[in-house]
């Protein structure tokens, strides 16, 4: 059984509901997943999921989260390397520029994404809550 890894930063809920909906999809899917906000997650875990999937809105000057996340992310991009992983957010403004560097910067730095990163404006309902949990499904094969 696949085992996904989802760790996110979320500072409204929106992000931490994206992990929520990934998860049932996952789940859905036959495979084991694992939910934690990036100050409950470890590096050393990292290396027993078979997926992972890492979260964060769009913050500031559409940035990764910076307190938190980024630090973890930069630490983890090692470990990453060559491992099959995916990328999630969501934002209240722009055009998800964010997703698009943060997605290019963990390409350059040898991570095997899934896709380009999973985006939802504000809160994930109906059609953009749906894509999550398909998210979900995906990421579980």
């Amino acid at each position: 059984m696949a085992k996904v890894g989802i760790i996110y930063w979320s500072g409204t809920g929106n992000t931490e509901n994206m992990a929520s909906l990934i998860k049932q999809g996952v789940e859905s899917a036959g495979a084991e997943a694992v939910c934690k906000h990036v100050s409950d997650a470890s590096l050393d875990e990292l290396s027993g999921f078979d997926t992972v999937a890492l979260g964060s809105p769009s913050m500031g000057s559409e940035v990764v989260e910076e307190d938190e996340m980024a630090p973890f992310v930069a630490s983890a991009k090692p470990g990453l390397k060559g491992k099959k992983t995916a990328l999630f957010g969501s934002y209240g403004w722009g055009d998800g520029e964010w997703m698009r560097n943060w997605a290019l910067e963990m390409k350059e730095a040898g991570v095997l994404l899934v896709d380009d990163g999973l985006i939802v404006h504000e809160t994930p309902e109906g059609a953009s809550a749906e894509q999550c949990v398909a998210f979900g499904v995906k990421l579980a094969s």
